[in-house]
């Protein structure tokens, strides 16, 4: 666990920083900074606009009576990429804008919930539910 964070926390930031110098060498320091707020602004337009449909599909599920599963892992999805568009560097803007674009956010999705089914196949993950609520 501490080495993922420390990948996490340190290499990623590392590995950011180095691609927007170098970035900065070839385009000029200005550009990269209005590259910066552009991928922002526009990851956070996409985001909501994402959210927003994604909503829309869930209240229409929920008013027929439907669990709305597949779109609650849609929304976080797009939560999590619309803050990784907003979070300086190019890595992360290109992860983020992919959990953004319905057809790239579908493969993600499945690739992540065959990740789970091994997971729980493997007994990997327990699943707690609490009967006092």
């Amino acid at each position: 666990m501490f080495g993922k964070l420390l990948f996490l926390f340190i290499f990623i930031p590392l590995v950011e920083l180095m691609l927007l110098i170098e970035i900065g060498k070839v385009i000029g320091t200005l550009e990269v900074i209005m590259l910066t707020i552009v991928t922002g602004v526009a990851g956070a337009a996409l985001a909501k606009w994402q959210g927003l449909s994604v909503i829309r599909k869930m209240r229409q599920e929920m008013g027929e009576g439907r669990m709305p599963a597949s779109n609650l892992m849609d929304g976080v999805m797009i939560l999590v990429g619309g803050i990784l568009l907003l979070t300086p560097g190019i890595l992360t803007d290109l992860f983020g804008l992919f959990l953004l674009i319905p057809w790239t956010r579908l493969l993600i999705k499945k690739l992540l919930m065959k990740w789970m089914a091994q997971k729980i196949q493997r007994g990997q993950v327990n699943i707690h539910i609490n009967h006092h609520l």
